[in-house]
């Protein structure tokens, strides 16, 4: 029941949000650091928080939209003009961090990792 996307850079998000059609699905967007030709993301906090997600991800049985979206490289998201961090729809400060979709639900860095915070950000919505 869960759809997961992958996008890369600020490009690919726009497009995504203004050509997605996510019907009755709950749509959540995390955002993390690019992964090094290697496997891992630079970011050590995205690195610790995905097994946590990936596995949360399996256990939901729910309809949902899950988009992980690559900030870039190092140097791109720590420029102060980094596009998600300027955004007026993500204001990012810290990555990861996970949106819900139209709404003002967040998870921000360390919170990212906890299965019950993940939880609770999916059944928020859920009346």
């Amino acid at each position: 029941m869960v759809t997961v996307v992958h996008l890369k850079g600020m490009d690919e998000f726009n497009n995504y949000v203004e050509n997605m059609g996510h019907g009755n699905a709950t749509l959540l967007f995390c955002f993390t650091g690019e992964k090094l030709s290697s496997g891992p993301s630079w970011c050590s906090d995205c690195n610790e928080a995905e097994p946590v997600i990936e596995a949360f991800l399996t256990e939901v049985k729910r309809k949902i939209i899950f988009a992980f979206v690559d900030v870039g490289d190092r140097d791109t998201w720590k420029d102060k003009n980094c596009p998600f961090r300027t955004d007026k729809r993500t204001k990012l400060m810290v990555i990861p961090t996970i949106i819900r979709w139209n709404g003002v639900q967040r998870l921000e860095g360390s919170q990212c990792g906890k299965r019950e915070l993940l939880q609770m950000l999916i059944e928020d919505e859920e009346d």
